[in-house]
This record gives C-alpha cells, sequence and structure tokens, in this order.
C-alpha cells in the first residue's frame, strides 16, 4: 500500500467526496476512517480497510456501524492520548507503508484542529509521507523545490504559498501572474503570495530551504 485516504471527522462535504473518490477510482487507494469519519463510510455504503479513533464522538448508529464491520482492522484509542485521532491515523497509514496521503474532512470550524492537521504536513515531510489535505474548494500541500504546476490540471484558480515552521528562502516562481526572483518568504509578509495566478501553460516554483505550503483554491 502506497496511498492512503484519511476520512477525517471535520467538514468532508459528502458529495464534493463522493465525486473525488469517483474521478480517482483507478487509484488503489487503502481507505482509513479516522473516528468520526467513521459515519462518512456509514451514509455512503462505501466500506473502509480501516478504522482507527477512540469513537467517543460517533452516534448510536456509528458505533452499530462500527460493531458491524466485519473486513475492517479497528484501531482503538484510548481517550486520553497525546495525539489527535487524525495524527494517530495518519501515523497508522505511514506505518502501513503510504508514501502519499489524502485527507478528507480535516478543514471545518474548529481552527484549532485544523492549524493541528496544518502541522500534519510536516510530520508527513520529516516521516517521507506527502500528506494533501482537500476539501471542495482548497487543495493544501507541502511542495518540493522544482515543482511543476500545469494550468490544465490545477486545482481550482488561485495559488497561494506561505513559509510553515520557518522562513523560505530563495523563492522563486515563474509561469506565474505575480513572479517572484530569489525573495526570502517570512511569515510577516506572506501577503506577498497570496491568490497568484498560472499563467502559462505551466508554473514552476523553487526555493533553496524551509517548508513552502501550497495552497490552490477555488473561491
Amino acid at each position: 500500500m502506497t496511498e492512503a485516504v484519511i476520512v477525517s471527522g471535520g467538514n468532508i462535504q459528502k458529495d464534493f467526496a463522493l465525486d473525488f473518490l469517483r474521478k480517482n477510482k483507478n487509484k488503489d487507494y487503502y481507505m482509513i476512517a479516522a473516528d468520526r469519519g467513521l459515519e462518512f463510510f456509514m451514509e455512503t455504503g462505501l466500506v473502509p480497510d480501516a478504522a482507527v479513533g477512540d469513537f467517543d464522538s460517533l452516534s448510536p448508529e456509528g458505533l452499530a456501524y462500527l460493531e458491524s464491520l466485519e473486513n475492517t482492522e479497528i484501531c482503538r484509542l484510548q481517550p486520553e492520548k497525546d495525539d489527535s485521532d487524525t495524527q494517530h491515523t495518519v501515523n497508522y497509514a505511514i506505518e502501513k507503508g503510504a508514501e502519499k496521503i489524502l485527507i478528507l474532512g480535516a478543514t471545518g470550524s474548529r481552527i484549532d484542529h485544523l492549524l493541528a492537521n496544518l502541522e500534519l504536513l510536516l510530520l508527513g515531510q520529516k516521516k517521507g509521507a506527502e500528506i494533501s489535505l482537500v476539501d471542495k474548494n482548497n487543495y493544501i500541500t507541502l511542495i518540493k523545490s522544482g515543482t511543476v504546476l500545469q494550468k490544465e490540471e490545477q486545482f481550482g484558480t488561485y495559488v497561494s504559498f506561505f513559509p510553515l515552521g520557518g522562513d523560505v528562502t530563495g523563492l522563486t516562481l515563474t509561469g506565474f501572474r505575480y513572479p517572484l526572483r530569489r525573495h526570502c518568504l517570512k511569515a510577516e509578509d506572506c501577503g506577498l503570495t497570496v491568490s497568484n495566478e498560472i499563467t502559462e501553460g505551466s508554473a514552476k516554483v523553487e526555493f533553496e530551504s524551509g517548508s513552502l505550503l501550497m495552497l490552490m483554491t477555488r473561491d
């Protein structure tokens, strides 16, 4: 297993998630429910390969569904723990061999959970796994220097960049409406790289050091 989809308990946006999975049906995803994300599977008829969590936020129907699963690996966690259900699920997926992890339901009204999930991108980078957070309007991931973005394949209209965990040095953007040349991107001036647009057939992102967060947005 090299690619995994984690369905977390945030704003899952069921119609979008189903459509996204249908468009990528040729990929052999290992499907994992993170705690309340299990109710997405219950409501859609999909069956997860694994379910991870303390399951304290499941509805009575969700708990009954959990108990009915026969071919799903269940990893039960203690409610008192030092990480979130989603973080534990990411570590679980990496231990299973996932090199790419897509998380649905990682965004929502809980800003504390969103910030924690953004930090998971750094966890994945440290452990050699590429992690992306996706919802109806956003595609969020860390990218490597030398990344080439194809305009016809981009998610949405706008592309924004932010330093995560420290400065990003030598940032060069080519093929964008607002190009940059060897810029040191700091948290205090990140408004400079918000809502850029790809203007050529492809665009390239290069930098010397740091962790660069990319958001492709539709609205």
